[in-house]
C-alpha cells in the first residue's frame, strides 16, 4: 500500500486553474478502487490519499497523471507501507 502526500508547491496560485482535473483524477482513483480515500494536511498544506492494489511502478504512473503534479501545484512524495496487523475492516490490505 502507499500513502501519497500531495504538498503544495511553488504554482499553488493555479490550483483554481487545475481543480477540475485534479477531482477527476481522484473520482477515477477512487473508481478504479486503488484510493482508499482522500483528504486534506491541515492546515491547508496540501493532501493525503492512501492507496493499494497496484506496485510502485504503477503508484509513480497513476500520481503523475494528478493535473496538480503536473503542473506543479503540488510536489507528490510516495511512501509504500508494508501492513503488519490491521483493523478487521481493513484486512483487504494485508493481502
Amino acid at each position: 500500500m502507499f500513502i501519497v502526500l500531495l504538498r503544495f508547491a511553488e504554482n499553488r496560485g493555479a490550483a483554481a486553474q487545475h481543480m477540475a482535473g485534479h477531482q477527476a483524477w481522484i473520482r477515477q482513483g477512487l473508481e478504479d478502487g486503488v484510493f482508499l480515500l482522500t483528504g486534506s494536511i491541515q492546515p491547508g498544506l496540501g493532501g493525503v490519499v492512501p492507496a493499494h492494489g497496484m506496485d510502485r511502478a504503477g503508484a509513480e504512473r497513476r500520481v503523475a497523471a494528478d493535473p496538480f503534479v503536473a503542473e506543479r501545484v503540488v510536489e507528490a512524495e510516495i511512501i509504500e507501507v508494508a501492513p503488519g496487523m490491521a483493523d478487521k475492516r481493513l484486512d483487504f490490505l494485508l493481502s
